[in-house]
Protein backbone atom coordinates (compact mmCIF):
# COMPACT_ATOMS: atom_id res chain seq x y z
CA UNK A 1 0.00 0.00 0.00
CA UNK A 2 1.68 3.55 -0.85
CA UNK A 3 2.18 5.66 2.34
CA UNK A 4 -0.02 8.41 2.76
CA UNK A 5 1.36 12.18 1.97
CA UNK A 6 0.88 14.80 4.45
CA UNK A 7 2.72 18.52 4.77
CA UNK A 8 3.70 18.29 8.32
CA UNK A 9 3.54 14.52 10.41
CA UNK A 10 3.85 15.26 13.97
CA UNK A 11 4.45 11.89 16.31
CA UNK A 12 3.46 12.17 19.99
CA UNK A 13 0.03 13.98 20.73
CA UNK A 14 1.33 15.19 24.20
CA UNK A 15 0.93 19.26 24.95
CA UNK A 16 4.21 20.12 22.61
CA UNK A 17 2.91 17.88 19.75
CA UNK A 18 -0.62 19.27 19.67
CA UNK A 19 0.66 22.70 19.45
CA UNK A 20 2.80 21.72 17.12
CA UNK A 21 -0.37 20.97 15.49
CA UNK A 22 -2.25 23.73 15.52
CA UNK A 23 0.26 25.71 14.27
CA UNK A 24 1.04 24.02 11.25
CA UNK A 25 -2.54 23.54 10.66
CA UNK A 26 -3.31 26.97 11.20
CA UNK A 27 -0.72 27.78 8.31
CA UNK A 28 -2.89 25.78 5.76
CA UNK A 29 -0.37 22.97 6.05
CA UNK A 30 -2.12 19.13 5.76
CA UNK A 31 -1.10 17.91 9.08
CA UNK A 32 -1.23 14.70 10.97
CA UNK A 33 -0.91 13.90 14.94
CA UNK A 34 -0.02 10.75 15.63
CA UNK A 35 0.16 9.00 18.88
CA UNK A 36 0.10 5.25 20.15
CA UNK A 37 -2.39 6.43 22.07
CA UNK A 38 -4.94 8.81 23.58
CA UNK A 39 -4.40 12.49 22.81
CA UNK A 40 -2.87 14.32 25.85
CA UNK A 41 0.29 12.57 27.17
CA UNK A 42 1.31 12.69 30.75
CA UNK A 43 -1.49 15.20 31.34
CA UNK A 44 -3.92 12.25 31.29
CA UNK A 45 -1.92 10.74 34.08
CA UNK A 46 -2.13 14.31 36.00
CA UNK A 47 -4.76 14.76 39.02
CA UNK A 48 -3.89 18.84 39.06
CA UNK A 49 -2.06 21.12 37.31
CA UNK A 50 -1.75 24.66 38.59
CA UNK A 51 1.37 26.23 37.03
CA UNK A 52 -0.04 26.28 33.10
CA UNK A 53 -0.94 30.26 32.36
CA UNK A 54 -4.72 31.06 31.78
CA UNK A 55 -5.27 28.19 34.73
CA UNK A 56 -5.39 28.57 38.41
CA UNK A 57 -6.14 25.01 38.53
CA UNK A 58 -7.53 22.14 36.02
CA UNK A 59 -7.24 18.20 35.70
CA UNK A 60 -4.89 17.19 33.32
CA UNK A 61 -7.68 15.64 31.18
CA UNK A 62 -9.38 18.24 31.19
CA UNK A 63 -6.68 20.25 29.69
CA UNK A 64 -5.74 17.47 27.40
CA UNK A 65 -9.19 17.44 26.05
CA UNK A 66 -9.37 21.65 25.53
CA UNK A 67 -5.69 20.78 23.58
CA UNK A 68 -6.65 18.61 21.10
CA UNK A 69 -10.24 21.15 19.97
CA UNK A 70 -7.68 23.31 19.61
CA UNK A 71 -5.49 21.54 17.74
CA UNK A 72 -7.94 20.06 15.24
CA UNK A 73 -9.55 23.20 14.77
CA UNK A 74 -8.04 23.79 11.42
CA UNK A 75 -8.44 20.55 9.70
CA UNK A 76 -5.02 18.64 11.33
CA UNK A 77 -5.91 14.65 11.30
CA UNK A 78 -5.31 12.51 14.34
CA UNK A 79 -4.62 8.95 13.74
CA UNK A 80 -3.19 5.69 15.83
CA UNK A 81 0.15 4.53 15.33
CA UNK A 82 2.93 3.07 16.99
CA UNK A 83 6.02 4.21 15.17
CA UNK A 84 8.47 1.35 14.47
CA UNK A 85 10.71 3.42 12.42
CA UNK A 86 11.96 6.57 10.43
CA UNK A 87 13.93 6.67 6.94
CA UNK A 88 14.85 9.92 5.11
CA UNK A 89 15.12 9.22 1.15
CA UNK A 90 17.69 11.11 -1.04
CA UNK A 91 15.01 13.67 -1.72
CA UNK A 92 14.65 14.82 2.02
CA UNK A 93 11.47 12.79 2.34
CA UNK A 94 10.82 11.21 5.98
CA UNK A 95 8.92 8.06 5.40
CA UNK A 96 6.91 6.38 9.06
CA UNK A 97 6.60 3.25 9.48
CA UNK A 98 3.71 2.32 12.05
CA UNK A 99 1.86 -0.81 12.99
CA UNK A 100 -0.99 0.83 10.63
CA UNK A 101 0.31 1.28 8.02
CA UNK A 102 3.42 4.03 6.23
CA UNK A 103 3.02 7.97 6.03
CA UNK A 104 5.31 10.17 4.29
CA UNK A 105 6.12 13.73 4.71
CA UNK A 106 8.88 16.52 3.90
CA UNK A 107 8.52 18.31 7.52
CA UNK A 108 8.66 15.69 10.54
CA UNK A 109 8.08 16.91 14.24
CA UNK A 110 8.87 14.63 17.17
CA UNK A 111 7.25 14.56 20.22
CA UNK A 112 7.55 11.32 21.81
CA UNK A 113 8.20 12.54 25.18
CA UNK A 114 9.35 10.21 27.77
CA UNK A 115 8.50 7.90 30.44
CA UNK A 116 9.34 6.60 33.82
CA UNK A 117 12.36 4.85 34.61
CA UNK A 118 12.50 1.36 35.94
CA UNK A 119 13.98 0.74 39.01
CA UNK A 120 15.39 -2.26 37.87
CA UNK A 121 15.12 -4.49 41.13
CA UNK A 122 13.50 -7.93 41.88
CA UNK A 123 9.72 -8.18 41.50
CA UNK A 124 9.39 -4.81 40.05
CA UNK A 125 7.77 -6.28 37.06
CA UNK A 126 6.84 -9.47 38.55
CA UNK A 127 4.04 -7.14 40.33
CA UNK A 128 3.84 -4.12 38.23
CA UNK A 129 -0.23 -3.49 37.83
CA UNK A 130 -0.46 -5.86 41.05
CA UNK A 131 0.91 -3.03 43.82
CA UNK A 132 3.73 -1.78 41.56
CA UNK A 133 2.28 1.64 39.51
CA UNK A 134 4.05 4.60 37.91
CA UNK A 135 1.02 6.74 38.24
CA UNK A 136 -0.72 7.27 40.97
CA UNK A 137 -4.08 9.18 39.20
CA UNK A 138 -4.28 5.85 37.44
CA UNK A 139 -3.77 3.44 40.35
CA UNK A 140 -4.24 5.31 43.80
CA UNK A 141 -7.95 4.12 43.74
CA UNK A 142 -7.26 0.75 44.42
CA UNK A 143 -5.21 1.55 47.76
CA UNK A 144 -7.93 3.79 50.06
CA UNK A 145 -7.16 3.77 53.72
CA UNK A 146 -3.98 1.24 52.86
CA UNK A 147 -0.12 2.17 53.21
CA UNK A 148 1.98 2.85 50.01
CA UNK A 149 5.62 4.18 49.44
CA UNK A 150 6.73 6.40 46.83
CA UNK A 151 10.28 6.21 45.55
CA UNK A 152 11.37 9.24 44.84
CA UNK A 153 12.14 12.96 45.71
CA UNK A 154 11.92 14.77 42.92
CA UNK A 155 8.93 17.01 41.15
CA UNK A 156 6.26 13.91 40.51
CA UNK A 157 7.31 11.98 43.48
CA UNK A 158 6.08 14.42 45.61
CA UNK A 159 3.53 15.86 43.52
CA UNK A 160 2.01 11.97 43.26
CA UNK A 161 2.58 11.60 47.08
CA UNK A 162 0.24 14.45 47.78
CA UNK A 163 -2.12 13.12 45.56
CA UNK A 164 -2.22 9.76 47.56
CA UNK A 165 -2.31 11.64 50.93
CA UNK A 166 -6.17 12.05 49.86
CA UNK A 167 -6.83 8.48 49.32
CA UNK A 168 -4.40 6.60 51.11
CA UNK A 169 -3.98 5.72 55.02
CA UNK A 170 0.02 6.85 55.14
CA UNK A 171 2.71 7.51 52.15
CA UNK A 172 6.10 6.93 53.21
CA UNK A 173 8.95 9.04 50.85
CA UNK A 174 11.28 6.55 50.40
CA UNK A 175 14.47 8.41 48.79
CA UNK A 176 17.99 7.53 48.13
CA UNK A 177 19.50 11.27 49.24
CA UNK A 178 18.83 13.28 52.54
CA UNK A 179 17.00 16.20 50.56
CA UNK A 180 13.85 16.70 48.02
CA UNK A 181 15.20 17.57 44.54
CA UNK A 182 10.92 18.82 44.53
CA UNK A 183 10.17 22.52 43.75
CA UNK A 184 10.01 24.39 47.36
CA UNK A 185 6.08 24.86 46.88
CA UNK A 186 5.26 21.12 46.69
CA UNK A 187 7.93 20.24 49.29
CA UNK A 188 6.42 22.66 51.55
CA UNK A 189 3.13 20.97 50.88
CA UNK A 190 4.39 17.17 51.84
CA UNK A 191 6.30 18.20 54.86
CA UNK A 192 3.10 19.91 56.07
CA UNK A 193 0.87 17.08 55.68
CA UNK A 194 0.35 14.63 58.54
CA UNK A 195 -0.06 11.01 56.23
CA UNK A 196 3.51 11.59 54.85
CA UNK A 197 6.55 10.59 55.66
CA UNK A 198 10.26 10.38 54.61
CA UNK A 199 12.83 7.79 54.91
CA UNK A 200 15.90 9.31 53.79
CA UNK A 201 19.53 7.81 52.06
CA UNK A 202 17.75 4.76 51.74
CA UNK A 203 16.84 2.55 48.17
CA UNK A 204 14.09 -0.10 47.29
CA UNK A 205 16.28 -3.40 47.02
CA UNK A 206 13.74 -5.42 46.20
CA UNK A 207 9.64 -5.46 46.10
CA UNK A 208 8.07 -8.63 47.73
CA UNK A 209 4.45 -10.18 47.20
CA UNK A 210 2.42 -12.84 47.89
CA UNK A 211 1.99 -14.05 44.04
CA UNK A 212 -0.99 -12.16 43.38
CA UNK A 213 -0.39 -8.69 44.93
CA UNK A 214 2.60 -6.64 46.85
CA UNK A 215 2.91 -7.39 50.35
CA UNK A 216 6.12 -5.30 51.24
CA UNK A 217 9.97 -4.19 50.54
CA UNK A 218 13.39 -4.48 51.09
CA UNK A 219 15.19 -1.43 51.80
CA UNK A 220 18.74 -0.56 52.70
CA UNK A 221 20.22 2.31 54.40
CA UNK A 222 23.06 4.06 52.63
CA UNK A 223 24.40 5.37 55.92
CA UNK A 224 23.94 3.02 58.17
CA UNK A 225 23.93 -0.25 56.18
CA UNK A 226 20.39 -1.38 57.80
CA UNK A 227 18.62 -3.83 55.86
CA UNK A 228 14.68 -3.89 56.40
CA UNK A 229 11.50 -5.19 55.50
CA UNK A 230 8.53 -2.69 55.46
CA UNK A 231 5.28 -4.33 55.16
CA UNK A 232 3.19 -2.35 52.13
CA UNK A 233 0.58 -2.03 49.72
CA UNK A 234 1.44 -0.13 47.24
CA UNK A 235 4.88 0.98 45.30
CA UNK A 236 4.81 4.30 43.55
CA UNK A 237 8.04 4.44 41.48
CA UNK A 238 9.26 8.45 40.15
CA UNK A 239 13.18 7.43 40.04
CA UNK A 240 13.51 9.80 36.55
CA UNK A 241 12.68 9.61 32.86
CA UNK A 242 14.02 8.04 29.75
CA UNK A 243 13.40 9.48 26.39
CA UNK A 244 11.04 7.57 23.98
CA UNK A 245 13.46 8.24 20.43
CA UNK A 246 14.22 4.38 19.85
CA UNK A 247 12.38 4.60 15.91
CA UNK A 248 14.65 7.23 15.83
CA UNK A 249 18.31 5.91 16.68
CA UNK A 250 18.99 5.48 13.22
CA UNK A 251 18.83 9.11 11.91
CA UNK A 252 21.84 10.19 14.47
CA UNK A 253 19.77 13.20 16.17
CA UNK A 254 20.41 11.87 19.59
CA UNK A 255 23.34 11.17 22.33
CA UNK A 256 24.11 8.39 23.94
CA UNK A 257 21.29 8.60 26.52
CA UNK A 258 19.32 8.58 23.62
CA UNK A 259 17.61 12.02 24.22
CA UNK A 260 17.23 14.06 20.72
CA UNK A 261 19.43 17.03 20.07
CA UNK A 262 18.50 20.59 18.62
CA UNK A 263 19.03 24.05 18.16
CA UNK A 264 17.04 26.74 20.13
CA UNK A 265 14.95 26.61 16.50
CA UNK A 266 13.91 23.17 17.52
CA UNK A 267 15.73 21.67 14.80
CA UNK A 268 17.78 18.39 14.50
CA UNK A 269 20.81 17.39 12.54
CA UNK A 270 18.62 16.33 9.44
CA UNK A 271 17.26 18.79 7.33
CA UNK A 272 12.77 18.82 8.09
CA UNK A 273 13.21 16.82 11.03
CA UNK A 274 11.84 18.89 14.77
CA UNK A 275 12.24 17.60 17.81
CA UNK A 276 9.69 18.91 21.24
CA UNK A 277 8.89 18.86 24.61
CA UNK A 278 9.99 15.99 26.50
CA UNK A 279 12.32 13.73 24.30
CA UNK A 280 14.74 16.82 23.95
CA UNK A 281 17.86 17.34 26.02
CA UNK A 282 16.80 20.18 27.77
CA UNK A 283 16.29 21.44 31.62
CA UNK A 284 12.93 21.80 32.68
CA UNK A 285 10.59 19.40 31.10
CA UNK A 286 7.00 20.85 31.73
CA UNK A 287 3.62 21.20 29.49
CA UNK A 288 4.39 25.10 29.67
CA UNK A 289 7.97 24.28 27.87
CA UNK A 290 6.74 21.76 25.48
CA UNK A 291 4.04 24.34 24.07
CA UNK A 292 6.42 26.58 23.75
CA UNK A 293 8.59 24.71 21.68
CA UNK A 294 5.97 23.23 20.04
CA UNK A 295 4.69 26.88 18.46
CA UNK A 296 8.49 27.23 17.51
CA UNK A 297 8.34 23.92 15.66
CA UNK A 298 5.08 23.95 14.00
CA UNK A 299 5.86 27.75 12.87
CA UNK A 300 8.92 26.45 11.53
CA UNK A 301 7.87 23.43 9.68
CA UNK A 302 6.17 25.64 7.57
CA UNK A 303 9.37 27.71 6.92
CA UNK A 304 11.42 24.87 6.09
CA UNK A 305 8.22 23.82 3.04
CA UNK A 306 8.58 27.20 2.14
CA UNK A 307 12.39 27.25 1.37
CA UNK A 308 12.12 23.85 -0.42
CA UNK A 309 10.15 26.40 -2.93
CA UNK A 310 12.96 28.27 -3.65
Amino acid sequence: MEAKHYDVIVIGAGPGGMTAALYASRANLSVLLLDRGIYGGQMNNTAEVENYPGFKSILGPDLAKEMYASATQFSAEFAYGNVEKVTVDETGKKLIKTDNGEFETEALVIATGSQYKKLGVPGEKEYSGRGVSYCAVCDGAFFKNQDVIVVGGGDSAIEESSYLAQLVSEVNVIHRRDQLRAQKILQDRAFANSKIKFTWNTIVTKIKGDGKKVTSVMTHNKKSGKDQEVPVHGVFIYVGLLPVSEPFADLGITDQAGWILTNDQMETSVPGIFAIGDVRKKQLRQIATAVGDGGIAGQNAYNYLESLKD
